[in-house]
C-alpha cells in the first residue's frame, strides 16, 4: 500500500453535520477497498481566487491515508460524482527523510 493526500473542496452551503457525513462516507469508501485513513483534518471556508462553478468561496478538506493504487481512480472518480464536491485533488504522498546537518567545530 502506498500513502495518498486528497485535498477536496465541498460546496459552502453545507452545515457542519453535512460536511461529517461527507467525511464519513470518504473514509468508508477507503476502508471498504482495503484503504486506512492515518489523518484527516477540516481546513474551513476560504474564498477563491477566481469563481468556481459560479461560487466564490468553499469548505476545504484534507484526507491522508494509505491505499492501492488501482484505488485513487475509484476513489477520484466517485468525488467526481458527487454534487457537493466543487474539486478534489489526490496525489501520492513522499515522506521526506532529511538528516541532521553536521556539527561544526568552532
Amino acid at each position: 500500500m502506498r500513502t495518498y493526500e486528497s485535498v477536496i473542496i465541498v460546496k459552502p452551503q453545507l452545515s457542519d453535520g453535512e460536511v461529517g457525513e461527507f467525511v464519513t462516507k470518504a473514509k468508508d469508501l477507503i476502508a471498504k477497498h482495503g484503504g486506512e485513513v492515518t489523518s484527516e483534518e477540516k481546513l474551513g471556508r476560504r474564498k477563491f481566487t477566481h469563481e468556481v462553478n459560479h461560487v466564490r468561496d468553499g469548505f476545504y478538506l484534507y484526507l491522508k491515508f494509505k491505499a492501492e493504487p488501482k484505488f485513487v481512480k475509484i476513489f477520484e472518480d466517485a468525488l467526481k460524482l458527487n454534487e457537493k464536491v466543487l474539486r478534489s485533488m489526490t496525489m501520492s504522498a513522499v515522506e521526506v527523510k532529511v538528516k541532521p546537518a553536521p556539527a561544526v567545530a568552532k
